[in-house]
């Protein structure tokens, strides 16, 4: 619930998400949910919300699987704590379990980057280098409710590191955009975002 000028944060992904067309919402929560629920409620600017309630919690690739329980066949993902302004329609399976929305960025070195090729597959996964160019996953993806099925899973895991692991089997594409991005976890960043809504 990271304040914007007394908005929260996610305030800000809903007002994108109803301009995207979406009308449910799976919220992946876990401490202190009751504020975020007490503040959204079961529906918020038209747009109708399920919580999935992490009691322990489950890292970014366990609440994925919690929450995809509510859905019956594809979902959007989206962190909560970046903003990424992409068409969402633009984002297509093609018989894939996955497709990641990528940023092109120029001269950074707090992101690792994704290497595509020409047929739009993820061939390989960088860590944390200066670039002078490359992509970012930038924290949207596009993905089949069974993504998980094939997998022997732990509990808790992190979806970012199941991604690295398992792409070619996933037959992860992605789909690259140059439009605004924010990641408010970095602290630049969300002084930047947070005084260009005063």
């Amino acid at each position: 619930m990271a304040p914007i000028n007394d908005k929260p944060f996610l305030e800000f992904i809903f007002e994108y998400l109803k301009k995207q067309g979406i009308k449910e919402v799976i919220l992946a929560v876990s401490y202190k949910y009751e504020v975020i629920k007490e503040y959204f409620k079961d529906e918020f600017l038209g747009i109708k919300i399920k919580y999935s309630i992490e009691k322990e919690p489950l890292g970014t690739g366990g609440a994925i699987k919690e929450a995809l329980k509510f859905i019956k066949n594809e979902a959007y993902v989206l962190n909560g704590d970046t903003f990424f302004d992409i068409d969402l329609s633009k984002l297509k399976l093609n018989r894939s379990k996955i497709c990641l929305a990528l940023k092109q960025m120029n001269d950074f070195d707090r992101y690792g980057t994704v290497n595509v090729n020409e047929q739009g597959f993820v061939i390989s996964f960088e860590e944390k280098i200066f670039k002078n160019q490359g992509l970012i996953n930038g924290g949207i993806y596009f993905l089949n409710k069974d993504i998980f099925k094939d997998f022997a899973l732990q509990e808790k895991f992190s979806f970012e590191e199941f991604l690295q692991e398992n792409y070619e089997k996933l037959k992860a594409r992605a789909c690259i955009f140059d439009d605004y991005f924010i990641d408010i976890g970095v602290p630049e960043d969300y002084r930047f975002f947070y005084n260009s809504q005063v």
